[in-house]
């Protein structure tokens, strides 16, 4: 199979980009396409699709490119090339190249070789400041325009190429694999230091360029490559073109050096360039002179250029690792985790938290509508289970567990929040409110189901708790045990966000009526529970659910306010002012009823729950 490059090239050196083809795959070339030209004006947002097959290159203009594409110097809407040819678009021309890069030990040993510590050459002071810093002003825009670690090796190849006159080459080469782990003589398994690279550790070129195409590929030194790696400091060798001229024309090198970038993961990655001594040809012509020192310009521009490519590299990665953390860890919980070791961050403690327990209603209906489509109802479930998960993120809290069809949300924890009963409650109503408009939209996959949400704070641990073999980031004590307990009485009394006494007080003092209202219900003793709860109702505001009016709330507590002194009549009677389809009403109505209007004997305003829900 042809492996191959596209280069392209525009007016200016730095405006171009070398990227290799894969195989059957169909890419878009425009200056906002897959492999963007953002150099060339003449190039349409996306211009033209371009596919590597059977050792061609297939191009088509798309009908929409403002210009046409240029092959041989006549417009062609669709053609193919080979090896060795181009075509044109606007100012930019694309050359289809099967050179190859190589790691070899095979080049001769250089006559001199020298290394440079960062320390020594951030003392040296450019004898070309101005030029040198122009290019690096780049480096941030290079950076932050780089859609991939491709994308930003090639950005940064083409300033190496403009930063180092001489330079005919650059790679961007690493050791990978397993390099922490070595054997001594006796077979036995030691610590790499920090300074060694093991032999057998295979070395890739991850992007390379040069300024020409060569009948020849390009070979960097292995054994400079892995002396610099090893050293961890920049690393020059120098070859004698009198000694050895067919090797330097070939090569069109007669220097190389290796910069390894300051990066401690198990990939080490190091800039290796190599040129000639264009400006004074018989700069080689003398073995035993020290010319190194002519490199030293180009070696800290090099430094520098491998210090920010570090930080990039390790921003990307993080933020990739943070991608992958997002759908369990608010960004609070990620901040934390940028700052501290997660050792350290996630270790479990004691603190002040708010949960939110969460559980899908219609799912055993759901079921039976959809016995022989599982997958599709898993899908239905997976999307509302999500719909939680992303406002509890969203207001800053931490999913602390999945249990079939429920979720576990909680606030206070790995930083002390003290509005995390007001955040739990802005996701508990914005839960409810998309459950609300799903349910009236019936080709949404929320449609048919319906959620019941507990709330309660206090004193528990949170972190990393479980065993060995098992291990989740979650909260543990009596408040998120009643905040479930409270999920399963919005069945009971039927109100759809029910509140302990604790969450209900930071919500009242925290949360203004445009956002919330709270109703007391009832004080309960949950089944198999000898503590009483005093159950509130999260309500949306007025205006967001006008069913259910403020002067309504107040009727309501003034009935349940005679419920628990004992004048049932009363409140029975007052609970007839509440609108007739509020079903929560129902909890108490039914009960006074059932007593014939009357408190029964030892009365403690304390309702007895008969189950858990």
């Amino acid at each position: 199979m042809l492996m191959a490059d596209l280069i392209a090239q525009g007016t200016k050196p730095t405006d171009r980009w070398r990227r290799a083809l894969p195989p059957g795959q169909r890419l878009v070339i425009g200056r906002r396409g897959d492999w963007a030209v953002p150099w060339d004006t003449s190039v349409s947002r996306q211009h033209a699709e371009i596919e590597l097959d059977a050792g061609l290159l297939k191009v088509r203009c798309l009908p929409f490119a403002r210009n046409p594409v240029f092959l041989r110097g006549e417009a062609n809407d669709s053609f193919h090339i080979a090896v060795g040819d181009h075509f044109v678009i606007g100012d930019t021309t694309f050359l289809l190249s099967d050179e190859r890069a190589n790691v070899t030990l095979e080049l001769p040993p250089p006559q001199q070789a020298k290394t440079f510590r960062i320390d020594d050459l951030k003392k040296h002071r450019f004898r070309d400041a101005d030029q040198r810093i122009t290019l690096l002003s780049r480096l941030a825009e290079l950076i932050a325009g780089a859609r991939d670690d491709r994308q930003l090796f090639s950005n940064l190849a083409n300033l190496l190429l403009a930063g180092v006159p001489r330079a005919t080459a650059v790679a961007f080469v690493a050791g990978t694999g397993e390099v922490d782990l070595d054997t001594d003589e006796s077979g036995r398994s030691v610590e790499l230091r920090k300074d060694e690279l093991a032999e057998d550790v295979p070395l890739e070129i991850l992007h390379w360029d040069r300024r020409r195409v060569a009948e020849q590929d390009f070979r960097p030194s292995e054994r400079l490559i892995r002396e610099s790696l090893r050293s961890a400091t920049a690393v020059v060798h120098m070859w004698s073109a009198a000694g050895n001229p067919q090797f330097t024309a070939a090569e069109e090198a007669d220097w190389a050096f290796c910069t390894p970038l300051p990066h401690d993961s198990s990939q080490r990655l190091a800039i290796y360039m190599s040129g000639q001594f264009r400006a004074n040809a018989d700069k080689t012509s003398d073995p035993s002179a020290d010319y190194s020192s002519d490199l030293q310009d180009d070696l800290k521009f090099t430094e520098v250029v491998a210090a920010s490519l570090a930080s990039a590299l390790e921003n990307r990665h993080l933020q990739q690792r943070q991608a992958g953390l997002r759908q369990f860890f608010s960004p609070v919980v990620l901040d934390a985790l940028t700052r501290e070791s997660p050792d350290a961050v996630l270790a479990p403690r004691e603190t002040e938290v708010s949960v939110l327990f969460c559980d899908l209603r219609g799912f055993a209906r759901q079921s039976e509508r959809q016995a022989d489509d599982l997958l599709g109802l898993l899908d239905r479930v997976s999307e509302a289970l999500g719909v939680t998960t992303q406002h509890i993120l969203a207001h800053g809290g931490v999913v602390g567990d999945l249990q079939g069809d429920a979720v576990m949300g909680f606030w206070g924890w790995p930083l002390a929040q003290e509005n995390a009963a007001a955040l739990a409650a802005r996701a508990a109503l914005a839960i409810r409110l998309e459950f609300q408009r799903a349910s009236a939209q019936t080709e949404r996959a929320l449609a048919g189901f319906e959620v019941g949400i507990g709330l309660a704070s206090g004193r528990a641990v949170a972190g990393k708790i479980g065993t060995e073999e098992v291990v989740k980031v979650t909260v543990f004590g009596p408040v998120p045990n009643l905040a479930a307990r409270l999920e399963g009485m919005t069945k009971i009394i039927r109100a759809p966000i029910l509140m302990d006494q604790a969450t209900t007080a930071q919500v009242r003092s925290q949360l203004g009526p445009e956002e919330a209202r709270v109703r007391r219900l009832a004080v309960v003793r949950p089944y198999g529970l000898k503590t009483a709860v005093e159950v509130s109702e999260l309500l949306p505001p007025e205006v967001d659910y006008p069913q259910l009016s403020d002067a309504n709330i107040g009727d309501y507590e003034n009935a349940l306010a005679a419920l628990i002194r004992g004048d049932w009549a009363e409140a029975f009677d007052r609970l007839h002012r509440v609108p007739a389809d509020d079903l929560a009403k129902d909890f108490l109505t039914v009960l006074i009823a059932q007593h014939d209007r009357t408190a029964p004997s030892g009365w403690d305003g304390v309702i007895q729950l008969a189950s858990k829900e």
